[in-house]
């Protein structure tokens, strides 16, 4: 779905032309933020604690098919976004492209890097969590911050495709012999189900 929304973005893009300064603004900008919102995205989001509203439990499918990754983190199903998520999020990037910017151009150039941006993250992840074994530093960072998130303490490293960015903004980023191992990283928040 990222690959049909890169390609589908980049041909329109190119049919469009029009190129300004803009438009290499929008990916400094994008990958600027990009640390900054995944931690975000995976604090808030994906760590959710379920809630109960009355007599109705409030949990997102993102965080629960979440805490099933963080229980079985080689599960190469769990690795990536969950389908019906996945096709959400692209509708609302896609009419955030169409509608929240003066140009259609830069709307489209906003919708290709973050569909780049994406198919970054989602390969990155899958790359963590199979048996691949980084050979580069800048990599092997990553894989052993996201692999401490995983199987030392998830409290901490949230970061995906960078290594101590967000995760030292926020004071997220300790040395991992100075952070006791979590009982929970397996079972977040101590749950296997909701009550």
């Amino acid at each position: 779905m990222i690959g049909a929304t890169l390609v589908a973005a980049l041909t329109a893009r190119l049919a469009l032309g029009d190129w300004q300064r803009t438009d290499a603004l929008i990916p400094l900008l994008a990958l600027a933020a990009f640390p900054v919102v995944e931690w975000i995205i995976h604090v808030t989001v994906l760590h959710w604690r379920p809630r109960r509203v009355g007599p109705v439990w409030i949990d997102s499918e993102l965080a629960r098919k979440h805490r099933e990754h963080h229980a079985d983190p080689r599960a190469i199903p769990l690795i990536f976004i969950p389908p019906r998520s996945l096709l959400v999020t692209i509708a609302v990037l896609t009419a955030i492209a169409l509608l929240a910017f003066p140009r259609i151009e830069l709307g489209l150039t906003f919708l290709l890097t973050i569909t780049v941006l994406g198919l970054a993250y989602e390969w990155t992840h899958y790359l963590i969590h199979t048996d691949y074994k980084p050979r580069h530093a800048l990599y092997r960072a990553i894989w052993r911050n996201h692999r401490h998130h995983h199987y030392r303490n998830e409290h901490y490293w949230f970061t995906v495709t960078s290594s101590g960015t967000a995760d030292r903004l926020f004071g997220t980023y300790p040395a991992p012999e100075a952070v006791a191992a979590s009982p929970t990283a397996r079972h977040l928040h101590g749950l296997d189900k909701l009550p």
